[in-house]
C-alpha cells in the first residue's frame, strides 16, 4: 500500500504543470493533498469526481486558498475536519480512514509572512498538542501527514544557521515537533535516512536553492505504533517537486492491514 503526502501549491497549476504524469509513474494507492486552492468544480472534468479515485474534499472559504484533499483507489469514510472537530474555515485538517487505515491531512499555517501570522501559527500548535496525542494512541495504523511548515532539526534546513530566527525554523516550533515526535509518533522519513542532512521537501524559488538542493524538509509522513511496525519503504520524490510544486511528494509503502 503506497500513500503519499504532497503540498501541490495549486491544484490547477499542478496538473498544467505534469502532476499526473508523476502520480502515474509513483502510483500511489493513497494521496494526500495540502493547498489544492480549489474547488472540485474548479478542476478539469477528470479531476472533479475522477473515476479511479474515490476523494474527500475540504477546501477553505475562502476561494484560492489552502485546502486539503484526500484521494484513494479503496473507498474512503471521512472521520472529521479541523482539530478535535473544531471550526476549520481555512481547510487545513481532514481525518478519514480507507483500507485499514486512518489518515489524518495536515497542511499547517505558515508564520512567515508578520507577526499576526506567527501568532496564529503558535496558537494552532497549542491547540493541535492535546488532538495529536490521543489521536497517536489509537490501536488501529494511523498517519499524520502533510505539510507541518516547520524544520525539525539542523538536518532538515541547508541553511540552518542563518535561519535561527526564522519562522519554520524558531526554537519553540522545533521543540513542539521534537515533542509531537517524542510523544510516540514515528518520524517515517528520518528513521529511514537516519542523521544525515536533507532528505529536503521544500525549496525557495531565490537564488539557485532549487537546483543546488538547499532546502527545507517541512513536509512528514508521521505513523503511530501500529503503522510504524507496516512501513517497509519510505522516500522523499525530488523529481516531482522540481516539476510541479516548490514542494516534493513524500511516499511511504506499508505492509496490507489485515
Amino acid at each position: 500500500m503506497r500513500i503519499l503526502t504532497w503540498n501541490v501549491n495549486g491544484m490547477r497549476a499542478a496538473l498544467r504543470k505534469g502532476f499526473e504524469r508523476h502520480i502515474d509513474r509513483l502510483q500511489p494507492d493513497v494521496m494526500l493533498l495540502q493547498e489544492v486552492r480549489a474547488l472540485p468544480e474548479q478542476l478539469p472534468d477528470a479531476w472533479r469526481e475522477p473515476d479511479e479515485w474515490n476523494v474527500l474534499w475540504h477546501p477553505a472559504e475562502k476561494k484560492g486558498y489552502s485546502g486539503v484533499a484526500t484521494f484513494s483507489r479503496t473507498p474512503l469514510k471521512q472521520l472529521g475536519t479541523g482539530i478535535d472537530g473544531a471550526d476549520d474555515p481555512e481547510g487545513r485538517v481532514l481525518l478519514a480512514q480507507t483500507d485499514g487505515v486512518d489518515l489524518l491531512n495536515i497542511y499547517l499555517p505558515s508564520g512567515s509572512s508578520s507577526y499576526a501570522a506567527q501568532v496564529k501559527k503558535n496558537r494552532w500548535l497549542e491547540e493541535f498538542t492535546a488532538f495529536g496525542t490521543s489521536l497517536r494512541r489509537r490501536r488501529r495504523p494511523l498517519l499524520l501527514a502533510g505539510d507541518l511548515n516547520i524544520a525539525r532539526s539542523e538536518h532538515d534546513i541547508f541553511h540552518w544557521r542563518s535561519n535561527r530566527s526564522t519562522s519554520g525554523f524558531l526554537p519553540h516550533e522545533r521543540e513542539w515537533m521534537d515533542a509531537l515526535v517524542e510523544s510516540g509518533w514515528a518520524d517515517v522519513i528520518r528513521e529511514r535516512f537516519g542523521e544525515r542532512d536533507g532528505p529536503y521537501t521544500w525549496w525557495s524559488n531565490r537564488g539557485q536553492a532549487r537546483a543546488l538542493d538547499r532546502g527545507w524538509r517541512i513536509d512528514y509522513m508521521l505513523a503511530n505504533a501500529a503503522a510504524s511496525r507496516r512501513v517497509t519503504d519510505a522516500f522523499v520524490d525530488r523529481e516531482a517537486g522540481l516539476e510541479v510544486s516548490d514542494h516534493a511528494p513524500v511516499v511511504i509503502d506499508l505492509e496490507p492491514v489485515e
